[in-house]
């Protein structure tokens, strides 16, 4: 059944056949790391080297795959070319198990690359970079990401009895030595389609990028929680370099959006409407906290907006957002074989913001459909759950917002939602907007941990 699909998937939605492959053996593999880079010279070798840490038997069995890309000039830069260039010249001689030129790597990543091929690693890269191959003009991180994704399917073993897995990292985020055994235990044990990895980001020494990335963090971790709240199936962290994935789940999907950016969010959305998504806490993958234009939104943007400073980076979403949601889906689990006038009258009576919302979304006459076609309520269910999905969940948690509850500041609004989930940490806070990045690092350290979510 899974060659079958993939045969189908490869004919209609692979996007590598036009990328160059470079690497030694490749035989045996039930896994491999995805790994987009542009302009990562400098990153790349701490990622790899910290891969390289991890547990030989896990190594052996194991591909690393880099994508180096960028787009055609003058998309990209002279500068970013010549880096890649660099980079690929550097992995050649280190799959041909060699060090590389000591002018061209420095004496920073000669060290590394000599750690790396110390160890069992095995590497690959494929040239998404030089004249003729690279990304299209409208390119991004999630071209470079389906690529090798799409490359991944062709190298894994048809034969091998393991499930055949990918995940998905960035050029700037370092693992744990545990990294590799632990996601494969959690999809042995649990078998979930996809899943996602604990993550922390690496906190700066310069104290305004350390205040940017706690901010921006404690945001993603308070989304989320508020959606766990809610009682959301899409209360999960979309954060590119914690995906992981069967290939059996890849291909079912369609693979990875095309995307400049929020790739992540998207793949993890139709993932998720496979079967729940794996929570995976016994490893943590550690992003960078750079500032970077490259992409719309996200961390690098996020961390840029932070330090010019335009935005107050403290404003989030009242909590009371998140309580239209939770009212909507318990009204919904109530009776899900309503008819679809009577959901959307009972959404009127919870907010006129939540009606104006599934009207205009032609929720009635949707779910008339879907009820026509699904009698048993775990079938309903699960069609709910697949339309009104993490993509409309934010269109709706946005507009309420905008009309309904404006922002209000980050630390009253954790208060309050401590307090709503009666968490102990809700004490900690006063009623103040002002915290140091150390009482900040708190209340971080304390939602990083996460047992209270989906223990």
């Amino acid at each position: 059944m899974y060659s079958s699909h993939l045969d189908k998937y490869l004919q209609r939605y692979s996007v590598c056949e036009a990328y160059p492959l470079y690497g030694g053996e490749m035989a045996d593999l039930d896994q491999i790391v995805v790994i987009p880079a542009l302009a990562e010279k400098d990153a790349l070798f701490h990622t790899l080297t910290s891969l390289a840490c991890n547990g030989k038997d896990e190594l052996k069995h194991s591909l690393v795959l880099c994508v180096i890309n960028n787009r055609p000039s003058p998309f990209a830069t002279t500068e970013d070319v010549w880096n890649n260039l660099e980079t690929m010249m550097i992995m050649k001689d280190m799959i041909k198990g060699d060090l590389p030129d000591h002018r061209l790597a420095g004496t920073n990543i000669t060290d590394l690359v000599q750690e790396i091929l110390a160890s069992p690693l095995r590497l690959a890269f494929i040239d998404a970079s030089s004249p003729g191959h690279e990304l299209p003009p409208k390119g991004g991180v999630g071209h470079a990401r389906k690529i090798g994704m799409d490359r991944s399917l062709t190298l894994l073993d048809s034969q091998c009895h393991e499930k055949k897995l990918i995940f998905c990292l960035d050029a700037d985020t370092l693992v744990d030595p545990n990294y590799l055994s632990s996601l494969r235990n959690h999809f042995e044990r649990f078998s979930p389609p996809g899943a996602v990895v604990a993550f922390s980001h690496r906190i700066p020494e310069d104290r305004r990028l350390g205040d940017g990335i706690c901010c921006y963090e404690i945001f993603l971790r308070y989304y989320v929680l508020g959606l766990g709240w809610a009682g959301s199936p899409y209360a999960f962290h979309t954060i590119g370099s914690t995906m992981a994935c069967t290939a059996a789940a890849y291909t079912a999907v369609r693979g990875m959006p095309c995307r400049q950016a929020g790739e992540d969010f998207y793949f993890l959305n139709k993932l998720a409407k496979l079967a729940p998504l794996g929570d995976i806490r016994d490893t943590i993958v550690y992003p960078s906290a750079r500032p970077s234009g490259r992409v719309p939104f996200g961390t690098g943007r996020r961390m840029l907006r932070f330090l010019e400073g335009g935005h107050d980076e403290y404003l989030i979403y009242d909590p009371r957002v998140f309580s239209v949601l939770k009212a909507w889906l318990e009204e919904f689990t109530r009776e899900p074989g309503s008819s679809g006038d009577d959901l959307l009258a009972r959404a009127a009576a919870i907010s006129p913001h939540l009606h104006s919302f599934l009207d205009r979304n032609e929720f009635a006459a949707v779910w008339e459909r879907i009820r026509g076609a699904n009698r048993r309520h775990e079938y309903l269910t699960g069609q709910f759950h697949g339309w009104f999905d993490g993509f409309k969940t934010l269109k709706l948690i946005h507009e309420l917002s905008a009309d309904a509850f404006p922002p209000i500041h980050m630390f009253k609004a954790l208060k309050i939602l401590f307090q709503q989930m009666n968490l102990p940490m809700a004490d900690v806070l006063a009623d103040t907007e002002s915290l140091t990045l150390d009482e900040q690092m708190l209340i971080l350290d304390f939602l990083r941990r996460g047992s209270f979510i989906n223990p």
